[in-house]
């Protein structure tokens, strides 16, 4: 029993884990802070915002879509916001897109529903961050599993996923 290495939330005896959305920041010298806290299960990005006290507007989340050509898009809109589905098919030149159904997110992306982030995919899909983001110097997005968060300069989310902005949600 006491060579057993006892894995929790991502802390290997003591030393944290890093995800693949960590490395590739560190790899690109891409300075962000991570925030750990306590989650077992999935749990909405707003309700993570309002246990931790963070304000809806820098908080943000990820979501893939599947256009009609079958392609798939990355988009990084606020916790509290609706993605325009429309907006979004525009600005990926598609006729259409639909969200990625939930059961599929790992096998798309490499990452868990609640721990989904646009850094590090299984491949890099075309990446779309709300315009909002640019007003702030730190957002923060998901750290790459559940109960860990990254705070980090959206310019730098845009140049290490080859990202752009847009104007991406409901109105």
């Amino acid at each position: 029993m006491r060579d057993r290495k006892i894995i929790d939330m991502g802390v290997i005896m003591g030393k944290e884990v890093k995800t693949n959305a960590m490395r590739i920041l560190d790899k690109n010298n891409i300075k962000y802070e991570l925030n750990t806290y306590d989650c077992d299960n999935f749990v909405d990005g707003k309700s993570i915002a309002d246990m931790l006290g963070q304000d809806y507007n820098i908080s943000f989340k990820t979501l893939v879509a599947t256009g009609k050509s079958g392609q798939y898009y990355v988009f990084v809109i606020p916790v509290a916001e609706e993605l325009d589905l429309k907006i979004a098919a525009k600005e990926a030149g598609e006729k259409n897109v639909a969200l990625l159904h939930v059961k599929d997110i790992n096998k798309v992306t490499g990452y868990i529903r609640g721990g989904c982030t646009p850094v590090g995919m299984k491949k890099q899909y075309p990446v779309f961050v709300h315009g909002s983001a640019k007003g702030f110097e730190r957002i923060i997005i998901s750290g790459g599993r559940l109960g860990a968060q990254i705070f980090l300069n959206p310019d730098d989310l845009i140049k290490v996923t080859g990202g752009k902005y847009a104007d991406i949600i409901v109105h």
